[in-house]
């Protein structure tokens, strides 16, 4: 009696207050629309979206299918607060196929921008390429994780948002404070707080970390910092040299 008695008590500690999950995954949400709001703000979104000073209709797509999936992630875990999981299976599906529409699009935007030099202040662009063909392949294999647990929601759920948290390098780099605006190391540092969140909020509810932000959460910090010494390299160079020559080619330049 008394054992079941303390199974039933370390059950219910690690399983987390249903009303904690639902803020956390909703305020997490909302704080990454926020940071990509505060890095596009001044660029894309104040700037009339399609009206918006972009360099071409490529990027003004990218721009739009990344915006979905931010505003599909705020969608998702309202759906999921309010208990209407059966709508957000039927958008997971579109979720997915956005994402992948994404995986294209950001790697295709990544070597225009390569096209057009752009990088932060002293690094060169064929070594600074690395970063968005990279964090597509992160997002990529994280959304594809994702949604193979998707009958398991705390994997799914944790999944999703560190596959997301990949992408927002590009928007805190923009941010107009002088400590991270134009800085990849510090924008990448920041882009992992959210990862690190997630497990914060594991040890909080459970005690422990559930086993997709570990895992996830390890690969992406891992990996993130293991690019840039891959970017020195010649094989990297000659990668973003021929990626460079077709962009040209493509542009007649």
């Amino acid at each position: 009696m008394a054992s079941a008695v303390l199974e039933q008590t370390e059950t219910k500690r690690l399983v987390p207050n249903r009303r904690y999950e639902h803020l956390f995954f909703s305020a997490m949400a909302i704080l990454i629309l926020a940071t990509v709001f505060l890095g596009f703000a001044r660029t894309y979104f104040l700037a009339g979206l399609l009206r918006a000073p972009l360099p071409n209709w490529l990027i003004h797509l990218h721009g739009a299918a990344f915006s979905s999936w931010i505003i599909l992630l705020v969608t998702q875990t309202s759906l999921v607060s309010a208990g209407r999981t059966d709508i957000h299976r039927r958008l997971g599906v579109l979720g997915f196929a956005l994402a992948s529409l994404m995986v294209v699009l950001g790697t295709v935007a990544g070597t225009d921008g390569l096209r057009r030099g752009l990088a932060p202040a002293g690094i060169d662009a064929k070594v600074f390429y690395i970063v968005p063909v990279s964090d597509m392949l992160f997002f990529g294999i994280l959304v594809f994780f994702a949604f193979r647990n998707r009958s398991n929601p705390p994997a799914h759920k944790r999944l999703i948002l560190i596959a997301t948290s990949a992408l927002l390098v590009a928007a805190v780099i923009r941010w107009p404070f002088a400590a991270v605006n134009n800085k990849l190391l510090a924008a990448t540092l920041i882009s992992d707080s959210f990862v690190l969140l997630v497990a914060a909020y594991d040890l909080f509810s459970t005690g422990k970390l559930h086993r997709a932000t570990l895992w996830a959460g390890a690969f992406l910090i891992v990996a993130q910092q293991l690019r840039f010494p891959v970017a020195q390299t010649s094989a990297w160079h000659a990668v973003a040299t021929w990626a460079l020559n077709l962009a040209n080619a493509i542009h007649g330049t």
